[in-house]
């Protein structure tokens, strides 16, 4: 999984690499041949497209053979600005030995002095761009993992500095826990509790994956904390280098030097998740862009019929235990939330969830745009800020996730959706445990085209009016 993050950042690297140069060498031809002189020719037999593609082709191979894809640990501007100029003139050396064996002689010096130019200079001020705004998301907080450090002894102190170097990761270190050898706390984070205290830490901080780096004579303590670490959907690493053992089950990786073993629970497919997460994009812009008159005509009527405010605010958790701001139309009283405690006792929800069908705060227009779902559309808001997904566990305020089981908890493990499969499967089902089944039951299962699905069922659903 550790090399997989990488992986996905090299893929970008190469994706992006390749686009710009094929962009690069089809206007630089433009350039030459219809701008600076439209009466020269192409000279070859070969058409302008194929070979812009080849050339991208090739520009990537260079500076793959020279390892500018190779990410490492300390890699400075400096360092990767050399090493793309050599690309560069290893490209140079490649074209010009190929129109030596070709014996092609009328191509424009021009054209391939203007390329062999810009081209190092375009790739090294993207990937300066790239890594600025790579950078820029994760101090805003987005695209960052938390990870907790079960051990606090020197072999978790060199663990979390490993995790710390390898910045292109995306790993953020939340604190450790000691374990029952580790007397000495002489590490520069936060010491957050014990290993005892591993569940209550689980619900109090948001928490993406653990890594375990004991000592060997704590062995027994690894599957205990993995275990409840599988209740709660987390990734776990286990470092082998303090354990010097093998464990079954986990997938072999490595952070550095540093051998791990990784045990997964969940959705795993890191290209398709990233697929997701455009499509959420792509589709919230388009809805909002698209649904905006209705929106607007929506929030007009809620001012003049109830006034305002026409948006409801309210706190939600959301991946992971992160909290975030869930909106919708407002659809209660102003006061609602200060009269929850008069009702709370007549939930329709068998569980920690709550749901009254003939809630008296509910406005007349409310009920409408209950009934229709059309109170939920502001949230295509959360999707594209990314707090939610299209598809997923539906969002629970901190009152009801506070009371939920452990395995309940392993619902926080994806981005909560606009809609998802219980919605689709049992919408009338009043059981919060036959919900939450469900929910797991598409983490388990989920793929891009099981959201498809519950997208084009979700609407049928609501039509059919069953229970809201």
């Amino acid at each position: 999984m550790i090399r997989r993050y990488l992986a996905i950042l090299r893929y970008a690297l190469m994706t992006t690499d390749v686009i710009s140069a094929i962009v690069l060498f089809s206007l630089l031809r433009i350039l030459r041949f219809d701008v600076i002189d439209p009466n020269a020719s192409w000279n070859l037999t070969v058409g302008p497209g194929t070979v812009a593609v080849l050339y991208g082709i090739g520009w990537v191979a260079c500076l793959w053979v020279l390892g500018l894809y190779r990410l490492r640990t300390h890699v400075t501007f400096r360092g990767e600005a050399a090493g793309i100029i050599r690309a560069a003139i290893l490209a140079a050396l490649g074209i010009f030995s190929l129109l030596f064996l070709l014996h092609v002689d009328d191509v424009s010096r021009l054209f391939l002095v203007l390329l062999l130019v810009t081209q190092p200079i375009l790739t090294i001020a993207s990937r300066f761009a790239l890594r600025l705004v790579l950078r820029g998301i994760r101090r805003g907080g987005h695209m960052t993992r938390q990870m907790l450090i079960v051990g606090a002894g020197p072999e978790a102190r060199a663990f979390a500095e490993e995790v710390e170097a390898q910045r292109d990761l995306g790993l953020a270190i939340v604190g450790h826990l000691t374990g029952p050898r580790d007397t000495q706390r002489a590490v520069r984070r936060p010491v957050l509790g014990t290993i005892d205290e591993i569940g209550d830490i689980f619900h109090g901080q948001v928490v993406d994956e653990v890594a375990i780096c004991l000592s060997p004579q704590d062995w027994e303590y690894v599957e205990p904390v993995t275990r409840i670490c599988e209740e709660e959907g987390k990734i776990v690493r286990v470092s082998m280098r303090a354990l010097g053992g093998a464990l079954s089950g986990g997938r072999y990786d490595e952070l550095g030097s540093t051998p791990i073993i990784t045990f997964l629970y969940g959705p795993d497919r890191i290209l398709s998740l990233a697929f997701k997460r455009l499509a959420d994009i792509c589709f919230s812009s388009l809805a909002l862009l698209i649904l905006s008159p209705l929106l607007l005509v929506i929030a007009i009527y809620i001012r003049v019929a109830d006034g305002p405010p026409v948006i409801f605010r309210q706190c939600r958790v959301g991946l992971h235990g992160r909290l975030f701001t869930c909106f919708k139309f407002r659809t209660m009283v102003p006061d609602a939330e200060e009269r929850y405690g008069d009702v709370v006792h007549l939930n329709n929800i068998a569980g920690p969830a709550f749901k009254l069908r003939d809630d008296p705060r509910i406005t007349h227009v409310g009920r409408f745009l209950r009934r229709t779902g059309l109170d939920e559309l502001p949230q295509l808001v959360n999707v594209l800020r990314g707090e939610m997904s299209v598809v997923g566990p539906r969002p629970a305020p901190p009152r009801e996730v506070a009371n939920y089981s452990i395995w309940h908890r392993r619902r926080l493990m994806m981005r909560p959706g606009l809609t998802g499969y219980w919605q689709v499967e049992a919408r009338a089902d009043d059981d919060f445990d036959r919900r939450a089944q469900l929910d797991l039951q598409y983490i388990d299962r989920w793929s891009l085209w099981m959201d498809l699905k519950i997208v084009a069922r979700t609407i049928p659903a609501i039509i059919s009016q069953q229970g809201r």
